[in-house]
Parts: C-alpha cells; structure tokens; sequence
C-alpha cells in the first residue's frame, strides 16, 4: 500500500487532457512537444490497424498511432476536432491522434487514485490512475510504457532494454 501511495505522489504533475470518445485521458504534460490539426498520414503497407502511417514533421518521420483504435473505442472519425499530438519519449518522436484536446490540468497525490483491479477484462498496465477534477474523471494514462510496451513496436528492442 505505502508503494502505491509513493507512485502516486510521483505521479503528481501537469497533465494534458484530451478526449476519446466519451472519456477524458490525461498524460504528462512534460512527454507533449506539439498538438498539430490531422492530416491523413502516409500508410504503411501491413503496418497493425493502429498505427495510421507516417508524417513528415519538418525533416522527421514521425509514426502516428490512433488511440481510438488501439484502445479499442469503436470506429474512428476524423472530423474539425481530431488532433494529432506530438510526443517525445523515449528519445523518439511519436503522435497519437485523439478526438480533441481538453486542457492543461494539475493533479496531486489528493485528487489521483489508484486505477481499480480490471482483472483480465482490460489491461491496465498503462494506466497511471484516475485523477478526479470538479466533476470530471480522467484516465491518467503512462504515455511512455504505452508507447515503448512490445505491442507497438515502436521503438527497438535495444532501446528498450
């Protein structure tokens, strides 16, 4: 319990919010290098359904990864709202395309808990905890283990390791 209470001090900080579907999601604001408009990205021939293709974002080969679909929220639309946003973990540059982009919230060790024991019905394993805001509940999500975790395949073994 008491090393559940220290991830959850540590997990204190500035996250920003942004929408899947119905629910609000939150990652380190610190992981954030830009939020760009989406533009339909270049596909990658027997790449995972998730991965949506690459970007050229001023000379990098940026990979984009939709959210919607690697949590298995249903059938994407791409609409006026649909945001990629950029991130750098693990020393690489990465975007995940969301519905829309909420805002920067701060959250501390009183207003995060722990995620709930899911058992076998969902993967928990990114998830950080459930931040609670007025009436709002988001989804604090460890953006860099989701990023690097074996499944997506984004960055080498080597640099994983």
């Amino acid at each position: 319990m008491e090393q559940m209470e220290q991830s959850m001090a540590a997990a204190s900080g500035e996250y920003l919010t942004f929408v899947l579907g119905k629910e609000e999601y939150g990652i380190d604001i610190l992981k954030v290098q830009e939020i760009r408009g989406y533009e339909a990205p270049t596909t990658i021939a027997n790449a995972p359904a998730f991965l949506k293709g690459v970007i050229n974002l001023r000379g990098v080969i940026v990979p984009i990864i939709d959210l919607r679909i690697k949590f298995n929220l249903g059938e994407p639309t791409y609409d006026q709202f649909t945001v990629v946003i950029i991130l750098n973990v693990a020393n690489r540059i990465v975007g995940i395309v969301v519905d829309g982009v909420s805002d920067v919230i701060q959250l501390n060790s009183d207003t995060l808990r722990p995620a709930p024991d899911f058992s076998s019905t969902l993967d928990a394993r990114y998830i950080i905890g459930l931040g609670t805001l007025d009436q709002r509940m988001i989804i604090v999500v460890d953006i860099e283990k989701l990023m690097t975790s074996q499944d997506m395949a984004l960055v080498e073994e080597a640099a994983a390791s």
